[in-house]
């Protein structure tokens, strides 16, 4: 089955990655190709595109594109600074784009096992060669360890009820398929009815848990810094705010350099002359979201926040 993608934050990206027609450019999260098709259409001849994907079916996908200006790897995105050394492309990028977290095609797909509201077996795994899946956790994680995933990746305020709930019920019947866990999860926090499907934070947690999705985005931004060529852009779209906590963190952290203790007897000028030594991006402007126009032709972009750093000049 084909399943759609509509590439969020388009223009925002396109404008931030700020892209020269002889640029080297990677795409470390592909999906379906929406970013990537509009990069390629603004480069020259002499310019390259490489793609990124854990996802076997994103990387199947990619090779409908037969410019050969474009290369797609299969791997994760945390291995960039890898993939861009055998590339012979690290420190020669003119701009990277990481477009965080599940793609459309794979909430829509059920064989995947990512979405709570279609059936499907308990995979949520995106990269199908991996050995983790959501069954694994789901039917023999422990409650303490269910209870830490709910809270803290999914930020679910009934963490310990649904974990000791599951425990219980996985000794009479093991849990199998999407949906049996999602009405389960349902009836565990009860209450009145509400707009986000009670399993909604739970699925995000069991999701980023079988991905080790928040490590590999950490990995993934310390790896730009030496992959990035001077003044390249670093472009990332995130979904939720954990995601979006660590990016605003990175690009704080990287663009502040050494800190200065106080009390030493140096001027401004000494002090800023320090930081910018060891300062390694600048932000360029603050958090962007979809325009109303976006949200109403593509809803799933109303949670969508683009961030963009600058890599500063390496000095001699």
């Amino acid at each position: 089955m084909a399943f759609s993608h509509i590439p969020v934050l388009l223009n925002e990206v396109l404008e931030g990655m700020n892209i020269k027609e002889d640029g080297v450019y990677v795409d470390a999260t592909f999906g379906r190709g929406g970013h990537s098709r509009k990069i390629l259409d603004r480069l020259g001849p002499n310019g390259r595109l490489y793609g990124l994907d854990r996802d076997l079916t994103a990387v199947e996908a990619a090779k409908s594109i037969t410019d050969p200006r474009f290369k797609i790897t299969h791997s994760a995105f945390s291995n960039l600074k890898e993939v861009c050394e055998s590339l012979g492309i690290e420190g020669k990028v003119d701009g990277i784009l990481m477009d965080i977290g599940v793609s459309s095609p794979q909430i829509d797909d059920p064989t995947r096992g990512f979405s709570f509201e279609k059936d499907g077996p308990l995979d949520m795994r995106m990269d199908q060669s991996a050995k983790l899946d959501a069954k694994t956790i789901v039917n023999t994680y422990s409650k303490q360890d269910l209870a830490y995933i709910f809270k803290v990746y999914g930020e679910e305020n009934f963490a310990s009820k649904v974990a000791s709930a599951i425990v219980r019920e996985r000794e009479k019947t093991p849990f199998e398929t999407t949906l049996q866990l999602s009405e389960f999860i349902k009836r565990v926090i009860g209450g009145k009815p509400t707009p986000k499907h009670k399993a909604t934070r739970c699925f995000q947690a069991l999701r980023i848990a079988v991905n080790g999705e928040l490590d590999e985005l950490k990995k993934a931004l310390e790896s730009s810094i030496d992959v990035l060529a001077d003044d390249g852009r670093l472009c990332v779209i995130s979904f939720h705010s954990l995601e979006d906590r660590i990016v605003k963190t990175f690009i704080k952290d990287k663009s502040q350099g050494q800190k200065i203790p106080n009390g030493l007897p140096i001027t401004f000028e000494e002090a800023e002359k320090m930081r910018l030594a060891t300062a390694k991006v600048e932000p360029v402007g603050g958090a962007i979201k979809a325009t109303p126009e976006e949200i109403a032709a593509n809803v799933r972009s109303r949670s969508a926040t683009l961030r963009i750093c600058k890599r500063l000049k390496r000095l001699p």
